[in-house]
């Protein structure tokens, strides 16, 4: 198995500079997704104070042109901070920040999608929209092969390895554990974990949050994972399909509510939501993986405990329905659905916005032209 060479320094030397005192300066770590929609970048500064909000913290910038953001003539881009959490890995009481990207014009650059989640959320505040995702992914060598497989072959069929137990049915334990650590002490709203279906696969939930603090808890949760990889040596990715053949895929499956389905009688808004969702499928399918739905079309298929990305289709416990309404939910009458679509790469941005946008505000448009085949 091959693991990165940063994860072979000796880290009990590290330990001994992280105890240095700071003389009551700060290291603040700024976060961004950058040109890609999927990637993150980070850099740290120091400030000669701690920052008690998020208004404490100064706009940055940095050189878009070396996130595939910009060109090299016109290169800054501004970071807006937007919501601060403790830092795990250099301890309080240095922080990180997930911050937006602005071009140099102040406008919102391409892959910055939390402007007009946040327009929604605020139309939207009177529902009280909540949202729980279920974020997948597969952990893997630096080599791109799947961690604790076979270096040349493939580990026995699925079966045994969901909510698995035992060294030969769960890979990569340690790295689950501390990023589930790390998430707390940070302060995201991480809520549970699990081993997923195919054996390297794992699952983290984050919510139930309201609004535009979805997208922010879940991208930072992303961040961290990514940095507790590091440590560890290997690699997360969010492909929705990282190995084809008769595995299951990776998605991110959106928990969502607004407060009238939350109480007695809910189960109606449910269905009126559905059904609104239902003529708004092909638009949704294009929001919910970062290429317009042509990654989710490896995933979707009507296979491995998914629906076919061609069709709409929803039911009580339903694993391989577009939307699932828990069993709990139908018995009670109220509650929320599970929209089982997102790619595990999506943007959650996106994700949270247009089921505000559809099922909310119901607006009925497909404005995007993409294509799925």
């Amino acid at each position: 198995m091959s693991v990165a060479v940063s994860s072979k320094l000796n880290k009990t030397v590290r330990e001994r500079y992280l105890k240095l005192p700071q003389e009551g300066r700060v290291q603040v770590t700024y976060v961004w997704i950058d040109g890609t929609g999927e990637g993150l970048r980070c850099k740290t500064r120091t400030l000669e104070y701690e920052p008690k909000t998020v208004q404490d913290i100064p706009e940055w910038n940095y050189d878009g042109s070396s996130t595939f953001q910009s060109e090299g003539s016109n290169s800054d881009m501004f970071l807006i901070p937007c919501r601060m959490f403790r830092d795990p890995f250099i301890l309080d009481p240095n922080k990180l920040v997930l911050c937006e990207v602005l071009k140099y014009n102040r406008k919102p650059a391409e892959s910055n999608l939390r402007q007009r989640c946040k327009e929604a959320m605020d139309k939207a505040i009177s529902s009280h929209p909540w949202f729980g995702l279920e974020q997948e992914y597969t952990l893997l060598g630096i080599d791109g092969h799947p961690y604790g497989w076979p270096p040349n072959g493939f580990p026995g069929p699925q079966g045994p390895y969901y909510c698995g137990v035992g060294a030969d049915k769960t890979f990569g334990r340690d790295i689950v554990e501390a990023h589930y650590k790390a998430c707390l002490y940070a302060g995201v709203k991480i809520s549970g974990s699990n081993a997923e279906v195919m054996p390297s696969q794992w699952e983290f939930q984050v919510g139930p949050c309201e609004g535009i603090e979805m997208g922010d808890h879940l991208w930072m949760a992303r961040y961290i994972l990514h940095r507790t990889c590091e440590d560890f040596g290997v690699v997360a990715t969010f492909d929705p399909k990282p190995i084809t053949g008769n595995w299951n895929g990776a998605g991110c499956h959106a928990n969502f509510s607004t407060e009238a389905m939350r109480k007695e009688g809910g189960l109606q808004h449910i269905e009126e939501a559905i059904d609104k969702l239902s003529k708004r499928h092909q638009y949704h399918i294009c929001v919910y993986d970062p290429k317009g739905g042509k990654d989710n079309s490896r995933r979707l298929t009507g296979l491995h405990e998914t629906s076919s990305i061609h069709d709409f289709s929803a039911g009580i416990a339903n694993r391989g329905a577009s939307i699932r309404i828990p069993r709990e939910v139908g018995q009670d009458g109220c509650g929320y659905f599970e929209d089982r679509r997102p790619a595990a790469n999506c943007d959650p941005y996106a994700v949270t916005d247009v089921l505000v946008r559809t099922c909310i505000l119901n607006e009925t448009g497909n404005e995007l032209n993409c294509c799925t085949q």
